[in-house]
């Protein structure tokens, strides 16, 4: 069996990530590691498409200052220490596993939808990390 030492949990920062920090929580306790968490918040562009004929600015730093209190407060339910917070910019399966390499963590940990039709076309969070990790994935099921 695989022992761990550095666990990834990525979070969303809805009621699901407490499911899935729960279990990374766990591992962390099981192998005495340390325990790190990222929040990867994608770009409006990104998310839109590139095609919004507005400067986005104002609205990704709004974005930015809610999710790093929201991300703070979370890690701190966690006993996460500050320097193990990542707030991240980007494709959350690209830059999971890129922070991943840079930390050395061995342990990502996920959750999945499990989710059907259009979401399994494009394909999960989950499943990009999975294919790009450095290191061992676990995925998470959360919701429905």
């Amino acid at each position: 069996m695989a022992e761990y030492a550095h666990i990834l949990v990525a979070v969303d920062l809805t009621e699901e990530s407490r499911i899935v920090a729960t279990k990374a929580c766990g591992l962390k306790s099981a192998y005495n590691a340390n325990l790190s968490c990222v929040h990867v918040i994608e770009p409006l562009s990104l998310a839109y498409g590139g095609d919004i004929p507005m400067d986005l600015s104002t609205i990704q730093e709004q974005i930015h200052e809610t999710a790093k209190s929201h991300l703070a407060e979370f890690a701190s339910t966690l006993d996460i220490a500050t320097e193990n917070q990542h707030l991240i910019f980007g494709r959350p399966e690209t830059e999971i596993d890129t922070l991943a390499q840079q930390i050395g963590a061995d342990l990502i940990v996920v959750g999945s939808h499990g989710r059907h039709g259009i979401a399994l076309l494009l394909g999960s969070t989950a499943n990009g990390v999975l294919h790009g990790a450095p290191c061992d994935v676990l995925a998470v099921r959360v919701g429905t």
